[in-house]
């Protein structure tokens, strides 16, 4: 009997959750071929069988946690298997053990009647109660419930870990005054309908990552503004150009990567670390790009920003963009940025305060590029296209001055964006 087993991740990835299964039990797989998809804090992993042959039984159900090195499924490498079974082979067992008997003592068409004689009535009720999926049946033995008592939705009388779920808060609910109001008010008020959704691990991971950050930095934001008159000008004039030569769009996200390169380089503490009582002074300069996807924001990172050309970024950006709303990121993809940048403003943000993305001690927020009245001189004012930036930093090593200075550089430099051309 073969064991498929969760598979070394990352150093740092220790577990997961089960996404879902890419195949049944009864399936035949060959070696190599994917079997689960398996969702950690940064990216999904599909998990693949080291051997051929057809699954037998699946240890766990979507939504469970799994460690590394843990066996989730079991195969029969002779290749037979019981093809048969449409769920875990523990319930296929349990259900086959009950008919066993029977079948021995009457022919088929009276078992239920052998069965209801032979078996009390409470002892066949507990039994049929019994099928279970593992899911359950662990957590069942975890908060002492007896799977007999619990109430179970589904049309084949099988005991589901929502089941468990469900039945654990019952008698919670009748036993303790002050959750009661709220259980009568969920249900029975069609003008105020909730729903509960399981946060998925991304977003658990997400939440506190941001928590953390929060509670040991010393965070401070500092706003500027920029002119966007140059950038989108030129812009405007090479971006047919730029498309036929290098087949992929002109963005500002380039002009912001370099710009924010030449600005570290100024400013190297922007692009360092605290690593116990030292400060980790990095000179390579890997871009985290913030993305948005369903599950929530994920940090890509365009290596070696300093190096590449105004193409290869948005080649770079568009790539890892396009795999994050795949969920195909790989742990490289996302490991190792020295600074982020994110951009709200294509969501409409006018304006907001960046939280860092740990370990790294600086992060610049972009925004919407809006048309305001700016004073050309004592005179004149013209209506110009504005973008707001914020720099969010740990105020523990980098201080005011450099912080201000900073953003002063990224404005000048995208104000007169022919001189990226001279610092890259």
């Amino acid at each position: 009997m073969g064991e498929i087993k969760v598979p070394e991740l990352a150093e740092s990835i220790t577990e997961g959750t089960i996404s879902e299964w890419l195949k049944k039990v009864g399936d035949k797989i060959e070696r190599g071929e994917y079997i689960a998809e398996l969702e950690t804090d940064k990216v999904n992993v599909e998990i693949t069988a080291e051997e051929s042959g057809v699954i037998t039984e699946f240890l766990k159900e979507p939504g469970d946690t799994v460690h590394v090195g843990e066996v989730i499924a079991r195969l029969d490498e002779s290749g037979e298997g019981g093809g048969e079974s449409t769920s875990s082979a523990p319930e296929a067992k349990e259900e086959a053990s009950q008919e066993k008997a029977p079948e021995a003592e009457a022919p088929k068409e009276s078992t239920t009647a052998v069965a209801t004689k032979e078996v009390p009535k409470e002892e066949a009720k507990s039994t049929s109660r019994t099928i279970a999926s593992p899911a359950a049946r662990k957590l069942a033995r975890e908060r002492g419930i007896k799977l007999d008592d619990v109430k179970t939705t589904d049309p084949m009388g099988r005991v589901r870990k929502h089941d468990i779920e469900s039945h654990e808060n019952k008698p919670a609910a009748k036993g303790q005054s002050a959750p009661q109001p709220q259980k009568q008010v969920q249900p029975q008020d069609p003008q105020k309908p909730e729903e509960r959704i399981k946060m998925t691990r991304r977003r658990q991971t997400i939440a506190n990552r941001l928590v953390e950050v929060q509670q040991t930095a010393a965070m401070l934001t500092t706003f500027n503004e920029i002119d966007m008159t140059a950038v989108m000008a030129l812009r405007k004039r090479r971006k047919d150009n730029f498309f036929e030569q290098h087949d992929v769009r002109l963005g500002f996200m380039s002009f912001f990567t370099k710009a924010v390169v030449a600005a570290l380089r100024k400013f190297p503490l922007l692009n360092a670390e605290i690593q116990g009582n030292e400060l980790v002074l990095k000179k390579y300069y890997d871009i985290g790009v913030a993305v948005s996807t369903d599950d929530g924001l994920v940090v890509p990172v365009v290596r070696d920003a300093d190096r590449k050309t105004f193409s290869d970024i948005e080649g770079d950006i568009l790539d890892k963009a396009k795999k994050a709303r795949d969920n195909k990121l790989t742990l490289k993809d996302l490991q190792g940025g020295t600074f982020t940048i994110t951009n709200g403003g294509v969501f409409g943000s006018l304006l907001s305060t960046p939280i860092l993305n740990g370990p790294q001690v600086g992060i610049l927020g972009m925004h919407k590029i809006q048309l305001r009245p700016v004073a050309i001189d004592e005179e004149r004012s013209e209506n110009r296209p504005m973008m707001y930036i914020a720099l969010s930093y740990d105020h523990r090593i980098v201080d005011g001055k450099e912080a201000v200075s900073f953003l002063a550089t990224i404005k000048d430099l995208l104000e007169d964006p022919e001189t990226l051309l001279l610092e890259g």
